[in-house]
């Protein structure tokens, strides 16, 4: 099933059950589906792939807004932005825990041979492809240079 269908079962069920917050919140998720489709061009449906970048996308920009919030602190727009980030995060495929996620860039960076922070693009280029909707990309970027050091 695609995604556009379950957004659509999402929200005519966030209707009947008048839930607001989480059926703004897979508005939005239809808008940029939407939008992405009738791009110029695109043939008007969008691969899996494609869909999670999508909501990987949705989701990052909702994670740096709550963290501005956070910063000025608007307890009332981050409550909202958390919100919609955890109806997103349904969507997602389940994120990598730090162990995990640990264990494959350390097998990434033996694959590669790197073996200093020179060698960090090398080890990014491969992590960033593989691991891309697993972990997030700031935290890939951490770990490697954790690793690498």
């Amino acid at each position: 099933m695609s995604l556009k269908i379950q957004i659509d079962a999402q929200i005519k069920a966030a209707m009947l059950a008048r839930e607001q917050a989480r059926l703004m919140a897979l508005r939005d998720i239809k808008k940029f589906i939407l939008l992405e489709e009738t791009k110029e061009g695109k043939t008007g449906e969008l691969t899996s792939d494609e869909e999670m970048k999508l909501l990987a996308k949705a989701a990052k920009q909702r994670k740096d807004s709550a963290d501005i919030y956070r910063q000025q602190n608007r307890p009332d727009l981050l409550d909202k932005e958390l919100a919609e980030l955890l109806v997103i995060e349904e969507f997602l495929p389940k994120q990598l825990s730090e162990e995990d996620l640990k264990a494959k860039i350390q097998e990434m960076i033996a694959r590669v041979g790197a073996s200093a922070p020179s060698d960090m693009g090398k080890v990014m280029g491969i992590a960033s492809k593989e691991l891309a909707g697993l972990a997030d990309g700031k935290a890939i970027s951490m770990m490697v240079k954790a690793l690498l050091a």
